[in-house]
């Protein structure tokens, strides 16, 4: 056996989100960060992390790292005893930042075990709804559909998620809408930088929330997801005709339509005001808020909005619309 390896991006949505829960669009882009997995030949499965070394003698949850491992091997049918194999975990994303980390690590490592199996996975729908339904069941988190189409796909796109607010409870279910908007390597540079808290919390207590109120007809959360889901569709054409205030103003409506439905936090709020304080014409949470997470802003000044920002963020980010999405090797 020669050693596999995948890789996989990380995401920020930029307008849109968390409308892929509710049948509705986002635009999101890939970000220069990225998970990956390694399999090397091993005489018994063993699990590897920069820090960490453990061999399983079960697949059963444990509560740690390697747990997005276990369900990619339960989720494909291996058994400890069917995996003579080492799974090296690596990722640049920080954890539980908003970014879809976990799910690009999870993408990654089913990559690779296809690929050892000698299966292809035929389409990229089928590849980013196959990990998806792994972390939904297995997992058990509350997730929506961007996290994986984006970790395929990597790039920039516009997706459309209609018939799909039934989260896969549907067996023909649609499969997603993928539209590229930028992926040339030469494209128009976008004014868009990714600032983190340095906080961090688990995105799918924030999703199961709003999730929740969503499924009990709360009416401002359906008229929110709705909302916003429409806002993704308007900001196509702001982005494309590189309308930058137009789309400022689409992701600062994104931005207000979450928080007032409690689905920020401290944080984020803070570094949402405080970039707009200083020159952004934009700002809004990248993916779940919470507790921490990243804000993605748009700015035409970055010389004085960024100084200031990075007094608040853990980490700046400038966003790569070229990030490619899932790649062997």
């Amino acid at each position: 056996m020669r050693p596999i390896r995948a890789s996989a991006p990380g995401r920020a949505g930029i307008v849109g989100n968390p409308s892929d829960m509710y049948g509705g669009t986002v635009i999101s882009t890939a970000v220069p960060l990225r998970a990956r997995c390694t399999l090397e030949p091993a005489a018994r499965l063993t699990f590897q992390s920069p820090t960490q070394l453990l061999t399983p003698d079960t697949l059963a949850l444990a509560g740690d790292a390697f747990d997005v491992c276990r369900v990619a091997l339960h989720g494909l049918g291996f058994t400890v005893e069917s995996a003579p194999f080492a799974v090296r975990i690596e990722t640049d994303i920080p954890p539980q930042s908003g970014l879809a980390g976990s799910s690009a690590l999870l993408t990654a490592i089913v990559a690779c075990l296809l690929h050892y199996r000698g299966e292809a996975w035929r389409t990229p729908h089928a590849l980013a709804e196959r990990v998806r339904q792994i972390e939904a069941q297995l997992l058990q988190v509350a997730c929506g559909y961007q996290d994986f189409y984006m970790a395929v796909w990597g790039g920039l796109n516009l997706m459309e998620f209609r018939d799909k607010q039934g989260l896969g409870a549907d067996p023909d279910e649609p499969w997603a809408t993928v539209e590229p908007l930028m992926n040339h390597p030469r494209g128009t540079p976008i004014p868009l930088w990714l600032a983190t808290t340095g906080g961090t919390r688990f995105s799918g207590t924030v999703h199961a929330n709003l999730r929740a109120r969503w499924e009990s007809g709360e009416r401002s959360v359906v008229d929110g997801m709705q909302r916003i889901g429409r806002l993704a569709r308007e900001a196509k054409r702001a982005l494309l005709e590189q309308d930058w205030t137009r789309l400022a103003h689409l992701m600062n409506e994104n931005y207000a339509i979450i928080r007032d439905l409690g689905g920020s936090g401290e944080s984020l709020d803070q570094l949402v005001a405080c970039a707009r304080e200083h020159g952004a014409l934009g700002a809004k949470l990248a993916g779940a808020g919470g507790a921490g997470g990243t804000v993605i802003l748009l700015t035409l000044t970055p010389e004085q909005t960024l100084p200031a920002v990075r007094e608040l963020a853990g980490q700046v980010i400038p966003i790569a619309p070229c990030a490619p999405g899932v790649v062997m090797g």
